[in-house]
């Protein structure tokens, strides 16, 4: 399954505009909050998926039934770009647990690389719903590598991934290597450089909204 976000006009793709925009890029606080507002989007169309109970709650003036998530999902991110993202979906899941993964790439020559992962801190994510969030979804292959770890030590229930851009190829890449994984992306670019930036994007999501990192 995969959502696209763009294929329906909506204040949405008023966002993923000013994403790209050179000019309100330099904002950064503008291009972080954005960012935030595109994952509390994706969080209420993740949450029609949910399974709900219905539940009397009593009013200052009588009862009313009410709907309230029977499975709050856990929300996992590749830091630090993926903070932004990470926020606004905390913020329609309020009551979500949270999970963080340091992964990066490791250059090498002819502008080759390798996927380094260094730790996870994670809640017990067995029987759980879980949502990873990257903005940017190039290759795919550190995303991958991250999502496999956590199925091999737990018995994850269902697995979404939210990606702001994201490449053709990483896509296929995702679709090839977590079939049953659900994608929620917001737009896909066709291209990408020898340096697996995604063309046209909008540049090294983590630099824009945190700074240039040495």
């Amino acid at each position: 399954m995969m959502f696209l976000l763009n294929k329906t006009k909506s204040i949405a793709n008023n966002f993923l505009a000013e994403l790209r925009d050179i000019e309100i890029q330099k904002d950064s606080m503008r291009f972080r909050r954005n960012m935030e507002r595109l994952g509390e989007i994706f969080a209420y169309e993740i949450s029609k998926t949910l399974n709900f109970e219905n539940v009397e709650t009593q009013t200052p003036l009588g009862f009313s039934n009410g709907d309230y998530i029977i499975n709050m999902p856990i929300l996992a991110t590749i830091l630090r770009a993926g903070l932004p993202l990470h926020q606004g979906l905390l913020n329609v899941f309020d009551k979500a647990d949270s999970c963080f993964i340091a992964a990066y790439r490791k250059s090498k020559k002819d502008d080759d690389f390798d996927i380094q992962m260094d730790y996870v801190s994670t809640p017990n994510l067995d029987g759980k719903i879980v949502i990873v969030s990257d903005p940017m979804l190039a290759t795919g292959q550190s995303l991958v590598m991250c999502c496999k770890d956590l199925l091999f030590k737990y018995d994850i229930e269902t697995l979404h991934i939210v990606s702001v851009i994201a490449s053709q190829e990483g896509v296929a890449f995702i679709k090839s290597n977590l079939p049953k994984a659900k994608l929620w992306i917001g737009a896909i670019d066709e291209e990408m450089t020898s340096k697996s930036y995604i063309v046209p994007g909008l540049g090294d999501a983590g630099d824009l909204a945190f700074g240039k990192k040495v």
